[in-house]
């Protein structure tokens, strides 16, 4: 029994979507149930993130590294707070609960990157 053309196609369409979901999944990982909202109270008030970090997470070469926009995977931030042997100390489940690090890492994940330089008026000299 011989497939038309028209089947293959939309088979082997099929088959590349169905790989590219699961590549994405994969790649990005699971989503996590985060509320960016009370990320940035934790991030900015109770665990004093900011105070190295920056209000927004865009760090500093003194204080502390960029760790938005965009910020690295949730599980290497997570074990690298949690393990931290250098100027940060580590900040165990019980000082900062699962739930807590989960919501501050949306918060980093909702800074959007700053404007180009020359969508500003005052920078881009017009």
């Amino acid at each position: 029994m011989k497939r038309s053309r028209v089947t293959v196609r939309l088979t082997a369409l099929a088959a590349g979507f169905l790989i590219g979901q699961a590549f994405i999944q994969v790649s990005v990982g699971p989503a996590l149930a985060a509320d960016a909202a009370r990320g940035k109270i934790l991030f900015t008030q109770k665990y004093g993130c900011f105070e190295c970090h920056g209000t927004q997470g865009q760090g500093s070469p003194v204080t502390g590294p960029r760790l938005a926009p965009n910020p690295l995977p949730y599980d290497t931030i997570a074990a690298f707070i949690r393990t931290s042997n250098g100027p940060m100390p580590p900040f165990r489940e019980s000082i900062l609960p699962n739930a807590d690090l989960q919501d501050i890492y949306a918060y980093l994940q909702s800074i959007p990157p700053a404007p180009d330089y020359k969508t500003i008026p005052l920078l881009s000299g017009k």
